[in-house]
């Protein structure tokens, strides 16, 4: 019984789920839409009751001969996930016009691939975390190709499937050779075995394999690939939903395998960590200063994101993973924000190039000053989200620096990449700006999408100007990896 209380948030978001695809049967077509506000409603409620404690997913405890575990790192993602999927709902249903058939099929996918992202967080076996990546990345297959009838569409969900495929076969082939070598999948027996085995390059190989598995979800370099093409061609709340959500599931299980089943191994792997987020940095803002098309750019910015995002994971210190789900907390606010602003305004054009942004703050400055704040946190200025996430990430490399020189370098990385980036983001906020648009009519806004908006901003600013609080909390989830 106590097994079924903890599994309480996943079980409650596949029914709801389930209970979309079984109303619709019985709704008219033109009410169908309005089942995301219903699923959006129903997870806001999931997150409410799990912050206050008073509703489901606020005890901790391990489950499953201790593959699930809900302790305080698993209950910060999941309050992450709810947030972030409440919010993205919202934004399908703004862009459901833009779906030609199966609009609640698209809701309840969107909520499969979040039971996917909560049983992530808990997974403390390889077993689990096979199977909720599967969960994930299988719905995200079919939600990126959603609008059949665009070519862009279909070829995103094909990239995304290929290169998928091929990921997954790293990661159960390196579970299958950490598994031969060492007997366990437990991530807790793992890392008492572990230290024996740091030379053990069959073991080494197996590690690596997951981690490659894991670098393909958080799209870092060199598995960074798809993401560029996947975020241009899939519906935009898919792009959200994958830019905030896979990426953080991503990172939540990347935490756990590195810190949590083999800290001996993550610390002979200083170097190879530093060096992937100095490339993966580089890569994403460098790719990024050309691009015309607004999600291909937040594509290319989300790779150089997952730069700065390892450089907490690199840093190999508790500072250093605090930041990593301090940053997360503030990204997700923010990339919200600008794709809550792409779904409303370039959903009727058949472009999504930066000059469908042109002369924005005439036709809806609400929609302008949304994207500008989010460009703006995006690009780490005071004093929003963004830059506090960023000065929390460089504060944990540079007290590493003084035990080896090589963090002074990734520090002086990071900063160039924040110059870069300056360029590219200022460009979307020139166009809105500086740029006269053909079309001068007023953009509607319906009201839950404001609330949407509204949320964010303050997320945006209460993230960069009360840090105090969201840092402790994060502080707090860390220490997991002390027990």
């Amino acid at each position: 019984m106590m097994n079924i209380s903890l599994l309480s948030l996943e079980l409650s978001v596949v029914l709801l789920g389930l209970a979309l695809l079984l109303v619709d049967l019985w709704l008219p077509a033109e009410r169908k839409r309005w089942l995301g506000y219903i699923a959006a409603a129903g997870l806001a409620l999931l997150f409410l009751g799990s912050v206050t404690g008073i509703g489901p997913g606020s005890v901790e405890g391990t489950a499953f001969g201790n593959m699930f575990v809900q302790d305080a790192l698993s209950l910060f993602f999941k309050r992450f996930f709810l947030l972030a999927g409440a919010l993205v709902l919202v934004m399908a249903v703004e862009f459901s016009d833009r779906i030609a058939a199966g609009v609640s099929e698209y809701y309840a996918l969107m909520l499969f691939a979040l039971a996917g992202m909560l049983f992530a967080s808990s997974a403390n076996n390889f077993a689990l975390l096979f199977v909720s990546l599967e969960l994930i990345t299988v719905t995200f297959y079919v939600l990126t190709s959603f609008q059949r009838a665009r070519l862009f569409s279909l070829e995103a969900g094909v990239k995304y499937l290929i290169i998928g495929a091929l990921s997954t076969a790293f990661t159960v082939y390196g579970i299958a050779l950490v598994y031969g070598t060492t007997g366990h999948l437990d991530f807790d027996e793992l890392s008492r075995v572990t230290p024996d085995l740091a030379g053990n390059t069959v073991f080494l190989f197996g590690l690596l394999f997951v981690m490659t598995g894991l670098g393909f979800k958080i799209a870092a370099f060199p598995f960074q690939i798809w993401a560029p093409d996947v975020y241009q061609g899939a519906p935009s709340p898919t792009t959200a939903f994958l830019a905030i959500g896979s990426k953080a599931a991503g990172f939540s299980l990347l935490l756990r395998v590195l810190f949590s089943a083999a800290p001996a191994i993550a610390e002979q792997w200083e170097n190879l960590l530093i060096t992937v987020s100095a490339v993966t940095i580089l890569y994403g803002n460098l790719c990024a200063l050309p691009q015309r098309n607004v999600k291909r750019l937040l594509g290319y910015s989300s790779i150089a994101h997952a730069g700065y995002l390892l450089l907490g994971v690199a840093a190999l210190n508790d500072a250093g993973r605090s930041a990593v789900l301090f940053y997360l907390a503030g990204y997700l606010f923010t990339l919200a924000a600008a794709f809550s602003v792409i779904s409303v305004v370039l959903r009727h054009l058949e472009t999504e190039d930066i000059s469908g942004l042109a002369g924005l703050s005439g036709r809806s400055p609400l929609l302008a000053g949304t994207m500008a704040v989010a460009m703006v946190s995006l690009a780490g200025i005071p004093p929003l989200a963004g830059f506090v996430g960023k000065f929390f990430l460089l504060k944990a490399v540079i007290e590493r620096g003084a035990e080896n020189t090589a963090y002074y370098w990734l520090t002086f990385i990071a900063l160039a990449g924040v110059v870069m980036s300056l360029y590219y983001y200022f460009n979307v906020i020139r166009a809105m700006y500086w740029s006269s648009a053909t079309d001068n009519s007023a953009i509607p806004v319906s009201r839950p999408m404001k609330w949407v908006i509204c949320a964010c901003i303050a997320g945006i600013f209460y993230v960069g100007l009360f840090p105090g609080r969201l840092f402790d909390i994060a502080s707090a989830a860390v220490l997991v990896f002390h027990h």
